[in-house]
């Protein structure tokens, strides 16, 4: 699974627009949104610096447009992961381990941007807000419509960023999916409790 693709052969036929932010996205994952450079990325994308500022007045217009773009591509695989495994709570380890197994996988944009930036971006806690919670409703729909519904998905939620986080770091990826899995089943242990409270 790459999300989104690294290897573009394709990429100098596109606008320069989407030059510039297609190859900001990979920089800004992979190398992080300090340490790259608007000149690396105006180099990457082959582009002018006058081209360059046509379509981003700044850096920071730049990961604004990143991080939305990185938020449409994230929630598109998101969900059809979840459908491909299934649609149900058990859909949500088998769809982490896409992620996590691929050599891409480098955690969160959106965590990894608010503890990058976000003091000087304050857009870049915005956008992380409304991620999270698009990917908490897209959990809910897992469960069942009950009353207790969008409690557990917070705390699945929960438990899905902190095995984004764990897996980042962890010598062995395999141990958090494990953990994680063990983790669902527990608290997918509370759908017979959310089928009793309709």
């Amino acid at each position: 699974m790459q999300l989104p693709a690294t290897s573009r052969p394709d990429l100098r036929t596109r606008p320069a627009r989407e030059r510039i932010l297609l190859t900001a996205h990979d920089l800004f994952y992979r190398e992080g949104i300090r340490s790259t450079g608007i000149d690396t990325v105006i180099a990457r994308a082959a582009v002018t610096k006058v081209t360059f500022y046509r379509h981003f007045k700044s850096k920071n217009d730049l990961i604004v447009a990143y991080l939305e773009y990185r938020h449409e591509r994230w929630m598109s695989w998101f969900t059809a992961a979840l459908q491909r495994h299934g649609g149900t709570l058990q859909a949500l380890v088998p769809t982490m381990a896409e992620w996590f197994r691929s050599p891409e996988y480098r955690g969160c944009a959106f965590i990894n941007g608010v503890s990058e930036i976000a003091p000087a971006l304050p857009q870049v806690t915005e956008i992380t807000r409304r991620h999270k919670a698009e990917m908490q409703q897209a959990i809910a729909a897992l469960l069942p419509d009950a009353r207790r519904r969008h409690s557990a998905a917070r705390s699945l939620a929960l438990v899905i960023d902190g095995s984004i986080v764990q897996a980042q770091f962890c010598a062995d990826p395999e141990a958090v999916l494990r953990d994680l899995r063990q983790l669902v089943k527990l608290i997918g242990g509370e759908r017979a409790h959310l089928q009793s409270s309709l």
